[in-house]
């Protein structure tokens, strides 16, 4: 049944495409050329614009000139030095005295007994028959590399 049903839909999508070409292949044809139809635009007439109006701005005014003050100078006090920090001593690290290691018991695994495994069975020698030499082609040389120095 699947196959049936995918048989029929490989056949109708191999028939929309012969369909598709041949509607394709029609609009080709059928199309005309943009050179050959193109309508004649009429030409717009050319409108006289009216002049522009001259306009007069009254001159600008000059500012004055604005002097600054002089910039005073400034006396910055030097740098303060850092006065010495006292020396602080720390009490001694007092000793810290672990109790020793309990020891763990030693533990005993099981014992497993001994497994023996049948040896393998050798396999018999191949003699195979003496590789045949490649036929060659007349009128073809390769020439040795030549070693880099």
């Amino acid at each position: 049944m699947v196959l049936k049903n995918s048989a029929v839909f490989l056949l109708s999508l191999l028939l929309s495409c012969v369909a598709m070409s041949g509607a394709a292949r029609i609009l080709e044809d059928t199309v005309p050329s943009k050179e050959e139809h193109q309508p004649e635009v009429p030409s717009l007439p050319k409108v006289e614009l009216p002049p522009f109006l001259e306009v007069h701005l009254p001159p600008k005014p000059e500012l004055p000139k604005v002097e600054l003050p002089p910039v005073p100078e400034v006396h910055l006090p030097s740098k303060p030095e850092m006065p010495e920090m006292p020396k602080v001593e720390l009490p001694p690290v007092p000793e810290v005295h672990m109790p020793p290691k309990p020891e763990l018991p030693k533990v005993e695994l099981p014992t497993f007994p001994e497994v023996h495994l049948p040896s393998k069975p050798e396999m018999p020698k191949v003699e195979l028959p003496p590789m045949p030499k490649m036929p060659t082609v007349p009128g073809i040389h390769f020439s040795e590399p030549e070693a880099k120095p």
